[in-house]
């Protein structure tokens, strides 16, 4: 955040509700005047005449909460900047991709440095207060709130909100039962390749309106749609990209899950430690190189690596298993994938502790090494 605050006239923080962009934004600034532009006063104020507005608020910095509340806002911010190049001038913060994205590539297009701030890592939980271990962090989900507290109840709260005000008001129109729905069909396919037609089917709709629903989910920080890696290999690859809930603490709220012990022995394990692990990789990778891409691998036959990361060419295979990890058959399909990727490392990672060379080229991690490691 620094750092674009001192390269660029604007910065945006993007991410979801509740995780956390507004505590973030005043404590690294605390002496920017702050505006919620949800809030009905400040927004009639605002869309009345964003251009005064900004001029009297903004004298050594301004932080604009949910700044899509206010679509002519980005207009008036681009003729003040273009008058002024300073730099640090407007902190904007928002939960909509597509409308904040639509605005900022129409009005503000190399005036504006974005950073999307995910909900926590496991590293960021074991040193806040309170301190919260994975397995925590793995039952709860990542969001500050719900990690720290009474999960189930935060999430109801959360789904409720999400689907009967934020979506509205973000222009989104939805019906909230099918909305519903469509969450705990994809909780239950948590991993799997996406078939808007069966989905469709089931729910009774068409594979259109399906399509539409997922966008929604995946614009709004809720779903990742992670695309298989298929670039000039002559194998018969899949083609389909798979669908994770992005937070484990959603999908278990959807599923009913109360407890590790419930945990441990549900259908669903697997796929959610999956979850846990990818979405903690790549939260650390997108600070680290933010130009990365993920993937996953999965040839005809069925071969599989679960997460390639494309560092700019460079790429990483891994592979994720809720148990141990000490897998002979699953590091030898490894090496394989890892073999056809021209991977420059391959991993296992489980849930015992240490590592160990698994075969040529490829070393089982348990998370707990991983935490605060990345290849």
């Amino acid at each position: 955040m620094r750092q674009l605050w001192r390269q660029f006239p604007a910065v945006l923080i993007l991410g979801a509700r509740q995780v956390g962009k507004t505590t973030l934004a005043r404590q690294v600034f605390p002496k920017l005047p702050y505006c919620d532009l949800e809030e009905p006063a400040t927004r009639a104020l605002f869309t009345a005449d964003p251009r005064f507005q900004l001029e009297e608020r903004e004298r050594t910095g301004l932080i604009l909460d949910e700044a899509q509340a206010v679509p002519a806002v980005f207009s008036a911010l681009r003729g003040l900047i273009d008058a002024d190049r300073r730099r640090g001038r407007f902190l904007l913060l928002g939960s909509a991709q597509p409308t904040l994205l639509r605005s900022v590539s129409e009005s503000l297009a190399g005036r504006v440095g974005i950073i999307e701030l995910d909900p926590l890592t496991a590293v960021e939980a074991r040193r806040g207060q309170p301190r919260l271990g994975w397995r925590r962090l793995w039952l709860s989900g990542c969001f500050p709130d719900a990690a720290a507290g009474d999960s189930r109840t935060w999430w109801e709260a959360y789904l409720r909100t999400y689907v009967e005000r934020d979506l509205p008001a973000l222009g989104v129109s939805t019906e909230p039962l099918l909305l519903r729905r469509l969450l705990t069909m994809l909780a239950h396919q948590q991993g799997g390749l996406f078939n808007a037609s069966s989905l469709g089917a089931s729910l009774g709709v068409s594979y259109h309106t399906v399509q539409r629903y997922v966008d929604v989910l995946e614009q709004t920080f809720l779903l990742r749609r992670l695309t298989p890696y298929a670039r000039n290999i002559g194998k018969r690859l899949t083609k389909a990209p798979k669908l994770y809930l992005r937070d484990t603490g959603l999908l278990h709220h959807l599923l009913n899950v109360g407890s590790l012990e419930e945990l441990d022995s549900h259908p669903i394990r697997g796929a959610s430690w999956e979850t846990l692990v990818i979405e903690d990789l790549l939260r650390r990778e997108q600070l680290l190189h933010p130009h990365s891409q993920a993937y996953f691998w999965r040839t005809a036959t069925g071969e599989e690596a679960d997460l390639v990361i494309d560092r700019g060419g460079t790429l990483f295979a891994f592979e994720i298993k809720a148990g141990s990890g000490r897998d002979a058959a699953a590091a030898r399909v490894l090496a394989r994938c890892a073999a056809d990727l021209g991977a420059r490392g391959a991993w296992v990672i489980g849930q015992a502790r240490g590592t160990e060379p698994l075969g040529p080229g490829v070393v089982r991690r348990g998370f707990e090494q991983c935490i605060d490691w990345m290849p």
